[in-house]
């Protein structure tokens, strides 16, 4: 599924040609937020191709010359789609101050944000998702992607190498590793929710199931690491 998407392309308007009048003009950081929050919906529920720019300018009370006069192109607002999700996340991630902790509690926080993001942002899942299917071609042509998320790699390179010096998780494992193994249990109970519970009826997403999922992912990890 690696086909061309046809842009809906229109000529870029000039800083001249962009109506100035309006508070959402003069306000630009806050109409670009705005037109991210609902370009996010749009293509984590529509994919790349199936995502209407029409749809995004009318829910933003904004037009189509406004949004490639920010982002360029469909692709280009695509992109800043990717980069601002992944963003968020980081930033939120940042926020645990998991060096304040000892390092096994602080593993198991993370793993509990983890979790807690995804359930809690599924557009996120959906958008990474629908970028797989692309095999990453338009988040490779991010220039902040790789920067963002080297973050949450170092994260977990400091809080595994506190843990070893303290004697309480094992030697020999790679921060990558381990941040993939988080990412993979804490991603399947959204990207597979519907499938697993079709196949084995069962709701997921009932509160009771999300609880019990959720301690089992983070006692797995904890096992994992841990001595």
């Amino acid at each position: 599924m690696n086909e061309l998407v046809h842009s809906e392309v229109e000529p870029v308007p000039s800083a001249a040609d962009t109506p100035a009048t309006t508070t959402r003009t003069n306000d630009p950081a806050r109409t670009m937020a705005e037109i991210l929050a609902v370009a996010t919906h749009e293509f984590a529920d529509k994919g790349l191709t199936g995502a209407r720019i029409d749809a995004i300018a009318a829910a933003t009370r904004t037009s189509k010359r406004m949004i490639y006069y920010y982002f360029g192109s469909k692709e280009g607002l695509y992109v800043a789609v990717l980069e601002d999700a992944y963003r968020r996340m980081r930033q939120i991630e940042g926020d645990q101050h998991l060096e304040d902790l000892p390092p096994m509690l602080a593993l198991r926080r993370l793993v509990e944000f983890t979790f807690d993001h995804h359930q809690g942002n599924q557009d996120f899942i959906r958008l990474v998702m629908s970028e797989n299917i692309q095999r990453g071609q338009y988040l490779a042509q991010s220039q902040s992607v790789r920067q963002v998320n080297e973050a949450a790699i170092d994260t977990i390179k400091k809080l595994y190498q506190r843990g070893v010096a303290e004697c309480v998780f094992r030697a020999g494992l790679e921060p990558l590793d381990i941040h993939a193994s988080i990412s993979a249990l804490s991603f399947f109970n959204v990207s597979n929710q519907y499938t697993f519970g079709l196949i084995f009826e069962r709701d997921v997403q009932e509160a009771q199931a999300l609880i019990q999922r959720r301690a089992s992912v983070v006692e797995m990890v904890a096992r994992f690491v841990g001595i």
